[in-house]
């Protein structure tokens, strides 16, 4: 059986890893670029850092800055009118997943004006054309967009999100510095973070895996078990380390799929709106405790890279006990809501998220094949624990 990888053109890490951007712009002959972010993050200096670098260096820019959490079709168009006008030959993205995600589509959205619908992008789209090009400067350390084929857009008509999964999308460039995360907020910090353990345990389970897969997986995991707690808490090292692990993480799923905590999660951010983070930290342990039984010996070297000792002497009854507990741990650690409840999920939207998840892209690569009334019981039972 033949496998695929696709990664970014050229990546660059550790601090001072955006001081490479004007000679990155220079030696692809870029001329000017748009920049898409948000408002915050003008607001606060974080795009500054890219655009002082930019205005030093004489290079020419706009700013679109109307990017917001779980970005809409509405946006994305917003920001294809935007490009358009802007003369630019190339896109910055800066920011988390919703920035990063939302310059995916414009720029497949203008190589590819056919599907300026933008909702015709779901699934697989047959894009003939690569997008603009991009670089992408994350300011999380959890999506892994900078380095994933996969975007994800809401259509608040419908109220729903829908995942878009394009070869023809991946940024040219990642810069991933952490001095850009620094600004971070603890709540963010950890809920990013918690985004970060999910793509790598889902990415390590789903049925796509394989060894290459595997390994970026099980590294990250045991980067982001050390790490998390201190990068929450402020710890520049550690913020460090985990840039680089949520990177890895995506190396690796963006290839061979995620799985129903995703799918699950995806409709709690179209109906109430719920950071995905947030979402995907909740429902984590509740989905790791119904695949269990259709994982084999995965969850001991989840429990393993998580800092479990002795798993060698476990049952897999108590390796996988051991898994779980782990996670929960570390969720709690970093003060993550622990049940649907808390983060004000509807006992009387249950049925419809679930027939939401159900058709989720993200569904299908689930260990554990899944059912509209399988998903609903996750549900009902992540919502008061």
């Amino acid at each position: 059986m033949s496998q695929r990888m696709i990664l970014n053109e050229t990546s660059y890490f550790g601090q001072g890893a955006l001081l490479n951007l004007p000679e990155e712009i220079r030696r692809r002959g870029f001329r000017k670029g748009l920049i898409i972010t948000d408002a915050d993050l003008v607001r606060f200096g974080v795009a500054a850092k890219v655009t002082d670098l930019l205005d030093a260096s004489g290079m020419a820019y706009n700013i679109f800055s109307q990017v917001k959490a779980n970005p809409t079709v509405e946006i994305v168009k917003k920001g294809v009118t935007a490009f358009r006008a802007s003369g630019a030959d190339y896109l910055v993205a800066i920011g988390g997943g919703s920035s990063i995600d939302t310059a995916k589509a414009v720029g497949i959205i203008v190589s590819n004006p056919e599907f300026s619908d933008v909702v015709s992008l779901e699934g697989t789209a047959n894009t003939l054309r690569k997008a603009v090009p991009t670089i992408a400067i994350p300011t999380t350390a959890g999506t892994a967009a900078e380095v994933t084929i996969n975007y994800v857009i809401t259509d608040e008509e419908k109220k729903r999100k829908f995942v878009c999964v394009d070869v023809h999308d991946i940024p040219q460039v990642a810069i991933v510095d952490p001095g850009m995360m620094a600004s971070m907020p603890r709540g963010l910090a950890a809920s990013t973070g918690m985004d970060a353990l999910t793509h790598a345990i889902e990415g390590y389970v789903t049925k796509g895996a394989w060894e290459m897969t595997d390994m970026f997986h099980l590294q990250a995991i045991k980067m982001i078990a050390e790490n998390l707690k201190d990068a929450v808490n402020g710890d520049m090292k550690a913020k460090e380390e985990m840039a680089a692990a949520q990177y890895i993480a995506g190396m690796g799923f963006s290839n061979v799929g995620l799985g129903v905590v995703h799918g699950m999660a995806h409709p709690l951010g179209a109906f109430y709106d719920t950071p995905h983070g947030i979402a995907n930290a909740v429902l984590l342990p509740y989905v790791m405790e119904h695949n269990q039984d259709a994982t084999g010996e995965k969850y001991r070297e989840i429990a393993r890279a998580m800092g479990v000792g002795n798993v060698d002497n476990m049952s897999q009854a108590e390796y996988r006990r051991a898994a779980i507990e782990a996670v929960r741990a570390l969720s709690r650690a970093v003060e993550i809501p622990q049940t649907l409840a808390e983060i004000g999920v509807k006992e009387e939207d249950l049925e419809e998220l679930a027939k939401s998840a159900f058709c989720d892209v993200c569904t299908g690569g689930n260990p554990k094949d899944m059912t509209e009334e399988s998903i609903l019981g996750v549900y009902r039972w992540a919502l008061n624990g």
